[in-house]
This record gives C-alpha cells, structure tokens and sequence, in this order.
C-alpha cells in the first residue's frame, strides 16, 4: 500500500487523508494496534530491515509535524514523536486510548473542538478541517489540522438519494507549534507600535505648526515663520527617513536587494557624509579618517555603502562619545581582495552580552530615540554585497563596528 504503512509514509511524502492505513481490527492486529508508537515493541511503528522491499518507506517518527491517527471509533493507532514533543503526552499513554480525551482541544472561546464539529457524527461531506488555532487544557496553543478518511460511498447507479454516506475511517490529525507564529504576531504588532510611536511626534509638530501659521499668520514676524517652516520641514525630513527605513527592511527581509555596482571610493563617501554633519554644525575636531595604503579597486553600490557609512557614523555619534574615527583597510574576503572599513568611537561601548543583539529589527539602546531599524539595515545591505559585520570593542575603549566587502567585479551586459 502506498504511503503511511502500519505508521510509516513514504520518503518525502507527507501524510494526509488519503495515505493513512486502515485501521487495524480483530483480524489485523499487529505491532501497530498497541504500544508506544515509534518503538520496537507491540504497538510500536515498525522500521524497515535493510534489503527489505519497505526500505523506501520512512517512520511516522521521522516527520517533522506532530502526526495522530485514530480509528474509526476513536482510538489513537498513531502517536508519532513529534506529537508527544508538542503535546507533552507520551506515546505509551496515547496509544489505545480515545482521541477526544488524550486531546481534548479547545477553542479561543474554552468551547470544546469535538462537541463543535462532531467529526464522527458531523456532515458526511467534510474531508479535512484547515489548519486552525486550538488550546490543550494547560494552555498549549497548537496549529491543527484534520483529515477525514471515510468508505466509498458504493458504486454501482445512483438511486434517488439513499445512498449511505461515508462513514469516517480513521482521522488523520497534524499537529504544528503555534510559536513561530506567535513570534510573527509580536513582531508585527512590535513593527505597528514603533511606526505608530516614531509617526506621532513630527506629525504632531507638523500639525501643530501649520494649523498656527495659517489661524495666525500676520502676527508673526518673517524670522518666526521662517523658523516654523524649517521645523516643519526637518519633521517632514523625519518621516520620509522613517519610510524609506521601513522600504528597506521590507526588501532585506523579501530578499530583493538590488546591488548595481560601480567603482566606490570609500574614504571618499565618508569624508561627504562628515562634511555634511559639520555644516550642519557638528565641531569638526570630532571627526577622523584613516585610511591604509594599499586599497584595491572596489566595484559596489555606492548609495548603498553612503547608506551604510552614514548609519554607522551617525550611530556612533548618538550613542557614543568622543572622537569618531573611520578606518577603511584592504582585506583578503573569502580568499580574494576586499575592504574593511571600522567606524569606532570613545564611548562606553556595547556590552558582550548585548552585543549579539545590537542588529535585531527594533533593538535601541535604553537612553535614546529612533526606530531602532538603522544597525539591522546595515546588516542586510552589507551582507547584499557579500560581507558582513561585527561589534567589537575599540582599541581605544568604545564601540567599533567593522565590517568587510569583497572588493566586486564591474556589471557588464
């Protein structure tokens, strides 16, 4: 019989209604009718002997998924490893026993699953239950997903309506953890309240600045205006920063990247980026730049790496202190020539147990703002070319955050 035999399924088949033994009977009982399943003892699921025919068959054990089958009156046949993982239920305590009773789910609402749907007394029409949420009576939240393996209905010309319906067979019930989930759903709701919360004040300032020029508009003086509306445009500023952010994050985490390589002067790049900020007022005495003889010819992405120098240096200005030094380097990259560029300041630092953590979507240090999305873009674009990046602490005391690029060949075509 082709798939699930006496608990065992084809290789990369998974189980479903339709591969699932019947269940066995008086006649049939054997080493799968009781036991603990997966083991060699009565009850067990039987593993193939080498040179036996079933040697393309695999254990139910080996499945990743939480895998239960019971008969057509309810009693569990097989009780694979994974389920007793996600259950805490040991298979030599659910074999033979009533399905209903060793998991007696739950919805959200504390309503018992088996009195809502009734599997072996519902609509004879149903084949499977899509995966749902369902609770264990000690909270256990599973992904859960049924289906129903019933008799042919008979064959032969139809008559009216008197066709019996299928009876249910056996049951087929797949069991996933709900944590991979659950994790998604707080990082959702992590995503919306950082959006909500970085959203909040410039368009407040915004809001509140406009609605003031255009109800009071002759009172102020030129000066005033003119210091409203720069206000305003460094929040709108603030906002674009802040989308274009989470664009970014949404093609890291999508895998769609896109690199368009030219040759990069990187020194160079960090050198407009430090001009900028001290035109914008920053004392230039807190700013440095190394640069090592020897640099080969690098073909990368520039906005990307102005991107990636800038988030870095104004990292290091925000939650550091002291001197900002950039130091850019050959390397050798997975065996062929590369840059490694280190942006340090003199600081406190990060500490080690911190450190692993400092590039996770929405990580921010305690004491300061932003939407902690900066360091873990950095991390995926530099990785978009091939490297990657670490944080280490300086020579001099501080934070250093290094990271290396193989040095590219130029696009063609």
């Amino acid at each position: 019989m082709d798939g699930i035999v006496a608990g065992q399924a084809k290789a990369g088949a998974m189980p479903g209604p339709g591969n699932v033994p019947a269940a066995p009977g008086p006649a049939s009982a054997g080493p799968a009718s009781a036991g603990p399943a997966g083991t060699g003892q009565p009850g067990g699921i039987p593993v193939a002997e080498p040179g036996d025919a079933s040697c393309d068959l695999v254990s139910a054990d080996d499945l990743p998924d939480g895998l239960v089958i019971a008969d057509c009156k309810g009693k569990i046949t097989v009780f694979n490893r994974a389920a007793a993982r996600l259950t805490g239920i040991s298979p030599a305590l659910a074999v033979g026993r009533d399905v209903r009773q060793v998991l007696p789910f739950c919805d959200s609402q504390d309503r018992s699953w088996w009195t809502l749907c009734e599997p072996y007394g519902g609509l004879s029409t149903r084949t499977r239950h899509p995966e749902l949420s369902l609770y264990l009576p000690d909270g256990t939240e599973l992904l859960v997903t049924v289906g129903y393996v019933r008799t042919p209905r008979g064959r032969g010309p139809r008559e009216g309506w008197s066709r019996a319906p299928g009876e249910v067979q056996r049951l087929a019930i797949s069991l996933r953890s709900a944590e991979q989930r659950s994790r998604l759903e707080r990082s959702r709701a992590d995503l919306v309240s950082t959006v909500a919360h970085e959203l909040r004040s410039p368009l407040t300032s915004v809001k509140g600045f406009t609605a003031t020029l255009l109800a009071k508009w002759p009172r102020f003086t030129d000066d005033q205006k003119r210091v409203m509306l720069e206000t305003v445009n460094a929040d709108a500023d603030r906002v674009t920063r802040l989308i274009t952010e989470l664009l970014d994050v949404s093609r890291i985490e999508a895998g769609r990247i896109e690199i368009h390589r030219e040759i990069v002067d990187i020194p160079s790049r960090a050198l407009k980026i430090i001009s900028g900020r001290i035109a914008a007022g920053d004392p230039p005495e807190r700013y440095q730049v190394e640069v090592a003889p020897g640099l080969p010819e690098v073909w990368l992405d520039g906005d990307k790496v102005e991107q990636i120098l800038a988030n870095l240096i104004e990292n290091a200005v925000r939650h550091g202190a002291g001197t900002v030094t950039t130091v850019v380097e050959p390397a050798v990259v997975a065996g062929v020539p590369g840059v490694a560029v280190a942006v340090r300041d003199q600081g406190p630092g990060i500490a080690p147990e911190v450190a692993p953590r400092v590039f996770a979507r929405f990580w921010r240090a305690k004491r300061r703002g932003g939407a902690g999305l900066g360091l873990f873009i950095v991390k995926g674009l530099v990785e978009a070319h091939g490297g990657e990046i670490v944080v280490q602490q300086a020579p001099g005391g501080g934070a250093e955050f290094r990271f290396t690029m193989p040095a590219g060949t130029p696009e063609f075509g």
